[in-house]
């Protein structure tokens, strides 16, 4: 890659990485700051853990809990806006928003912070939309997700204390969802999947190089039709002398 497509993929990147350096600076700002960031963190029913149902996504208990977000949270988040931008903006806002609230309403009442939630909202929106699209690119991503991230299925079970687990499952099933409700846009480069080809447009009058049922009957079946054919002109032929003879006959014994 030369420099010019270098600088144009890191511009169809450019909010993936914004992103990600958001979370670092969020996380910065809460390591010299003194304030409790867990305050915006989304506690289950109570008025006060409402906002955390945006700003919770952008708090990491530990520089290790940001770490094991920041890497699948840049590369999905990638994927999303390079292969699917007629719907990135929507689906990624609706998962975090779509998760936080679930979290709010089903959740251990505790304080649930991280991005882990729009991780699983990710993987579950990329998985699925290949299922429903059913075309090679949706598909051949979404083999791609299931073969980095199949092991992240663990974490939609209670198996760690202190991981919100409820956060994954929610992500996992809202991810669903939103791919379930956008199957049928159709981006710019899966229009080749959904034209019709230029032969479909040809007028439908076909001609045959064969009769249709030259293959439903024998030799021997198709002589004797022949045969019979040929038998009934005769026939016809000899009725039309016969009658002819005959008003001819007539026609004479009339005059005499």
């Amino acid at each position: 890659m030369n420099s010019k497509e270098i600088i144009a993929f890191i511009y169809k990147i450019r909010y993936p990485l914004s992103l990600v350096l958001f979370l670092v600076v969020v996380k910065i700002w809460d390591n010299f700051s003194g304030f409790d960031m867990y305050l915006w963190g989304n506690f289950p029913r109570e008025w006060s853990g409402l906002p955390g149902i945006v700003t919770s996504h952008f708090i990491h208990g530990s520089w290790r809990h940001l770490a094991s977000n920041l890497i699948p949270v840049s590369i999905l988040t990638s994927v999303l806006v390079l292969f699917y931008p007629k719907v990135a903006g929507q689906a990624f806002y609706t998962i975090m928003i779509g998760t936080g609230v679930m979290v709010w309403l089903f959740a251990r009442p505790s304080y649930h912070v991280g991005a882990s939630g729009i991780v699983y909202g990710l993987i579950s929106f990329i998985f699925w939309i290949g299922i429903f699209k059913k075309n090679k690119k949706s598909i051949v991503l979404s083999l791609i997700v299931l073969i980095l991230y199949s092991g992240s299925a663990e974490g939609l079970f209670p198996a760690e204390p202190g991981v919100s687990w409820e956060s994954h499952l929610f992500g996992a099933m809202v991810g669903w969802v939103v791919a379930f409700v956008f199957r049928s846009v159709v981006e710019e480069d899966e229009k080749v999947y959904h034209d019709l080809p230029s032969w479909a447009h040809e007028p439908n009058d076909l001609s045959f190089f064969l009769p249709r049922d030259v293959f439903e009957k024998t030799k021997k079946q198709r002589h004797e039709e022949y045969l019979e054919a040929v038998r009934l002109e005769n026939e016809e032929r000899e009725m039309i002398i016969y009658q002819y003879i005959y008003t001819r006959d007539d026609k004479s014994s009339s005059d005499t």
